[in-house]
């Protein structure tokens, strides 16, 4: 099976910790998404997000810095392995830049991916901060 990479770069409006525990700490990523969420942030745990449509596993956790997962859904062919994920996050002037290289997934869901994580998360993340304030 072919595989893609999606690249995306966005700016959320809070500080750089506060955007990286919305996504290691489930109950805070449960609260952004609005949809359950599982895990510890501890390298090697496992986690899922909305309602274990998203699995996977923590590679790498370096606080309010960045972070590497192994990453799939529930929609993947039989078979096909995990994703690689990575997020990093850097303080800009308007908050927190975060860039995300998300690499080894299905080609023939590149399109849909890059939709869902504008749709699932990065609308979601900015709406949630900005209730915060």
């Amino acid at each position: 099976m072919k595989t893609a990479v999606l690249r995306q770069t966005v700016i959320v409006h809070a500080d750089p910790g506060k955007v990286y525990d919305a996504f290691v700490n489930a109950k805070i990523h449960s609260d952004f998404t609005g949809s359950k969420a599982t895990g510890k942030p501890v390298v090697g745990a496992r986690f899922t997000a909305w309602d274990g449509y998203i699995f996977g596993k923590n590679l790498e956790l370096v606080e309010g810095k960045r972070l590497v997962q192994e990453w799939q859904t529930t929609d993947w062919t039989e078979g096909y392995g995990p994703s690689r994920f990575q997020l990093t996050f850097k303080k800009v002037k308007e908050g927190t830049e975060i860039t995300m290289i998300h690499s080894d997934i299905p080609e023939d869901q590149k399109d849909e991916l890059a939709e869902g994580w504008n749709e699932f998360y990065w609308t979601p993340l900015k709406q949630y901060f900005s209730r915060k304030k």
